[in-house]
């Protein structure tokens, strides 16, 4: 090499180790941002584990909330009540979310109602629980002057139905258009295509997001305060007040009786190793048939 290649390739090596270093200090930081929130998370889960098996025996789950300063008890039925909330908001939220998620991707294309609703559903993603626990609140709570197993399933439906929607209509965008196209060129209606070839070919992410939107109601606090409140019977009239698990958490974790606060520890570990095996579920189990 001539001593003018050599000055040639110099401002190259320059620019190459400078983005080099570059490269490196952005995976360090990377790196580091991502071991400081799984330490953070591992330290969330052992403290759960630790304070929440304290309390954890099979009266924790067969039997009812204790009275104030009263020993022993369990969880149960706030575990029934969130169990009927959370299985009758997914039995809405589901083929209404599935519905809207389908006119989007099939129908909406070019529509201004279309566009309006995914405006609406980006909005209900973000908005906080608490403003849906007041609406519910205002026009069904108020109205019929009484908490309800049914306000809560309609406060927490209404969190659930956009998770739905946008999942339904991310996973119908990933049908190759060739797919649809060949469906058409032998004659099948449009619906045809809609339900038995898109619905079909993307049917595990759609339950993927079902799944997630299970787990995102799971744990709701605020919009159950205001709509569902607390019972401290056993209670299966969806009409009247009903116990659950992430209120009966929070009043319990507030209390000055340890027995309360550690059955509080308690229901936050079922709540939180619930969400957690939907989710490794939903993105093991159902994403692996999505790949294939």
């Amino acid at each position: 090499m001539t001593q003018s290649q050599d000055k040639a390739m110099t401002p190259v090596n320059s620019v190459y180790k400078s983005r080099l270093r570059k490269h490196r200090i952005g995976i360090f930081f990377s790196t580091a941002a991502m071991a400081l929130g799984v330490f953070f998370l591992m330290w969330i889960l052992f403290t759960l584990l630790i304070k929440g098996m304290g309390s954890l025996s099979w009266e924790a789950i067969t039997a009812p909330t204790p009275a104030p300063g009263e020993e022993g008890g369990g969880l149960a039925n706030a575990l029934i009540g969130s169990l009927m909330m959370v299985g009758f908001a997914t039995l809405i939220s589901t083929p209404i979310g599935i519905l809207a998620g389908i006119y989007l991707a099939e129908y909406g294309e070019k529509n201004w109602f279309s566009d309006l609703t995914r405006f609406v559903t980006d909005i209900m993603l973000s908005a906080p629980s608490v403003v849906i626990g007041l609406f519910v609140y205002a026009i069904y709570v108020a109205h019929i002057k009484h908490f309800s197993g049914w306000a809560g399933t309609l406060a927490i439906s209404l969190i659930a139905i956009p998770v739905v929607v946008r999942t339904t209509d991310n996973m119908l965008a990933l049908v190759p258009t060739s797919l649809r196209e060949a469906a058409f060129a032998l004659g099948a209606p449009r619906w045809k295509v809609a339900l038995f070839i898109r619905v079909k070919a993307v049917k595990a992410g759609i339950l993927t997001g079902v799944l997630l939107a299970v787990a995102r109601i799971s744990g709701e606090t605020a919009p159950l305060l205001f709509t569902a409140l607390n019972n401290q019977f056993t209670n299966t009239d969806m009409n009247k007040p009903m116990a659950n698990l992430p209120v009966v958490i929070y009043q319990f974790a507030m209390s000055p009786y340890d027995n309360w606060r550690g059955l509080a520890w308690t229901g936050a570990l079922l709540v939180t190793f619930s969400v957690l095996a939907l989710n490794i579920l939903s993105r093991t189990v159902f994403a692996q048939k999505v790949h294939k």
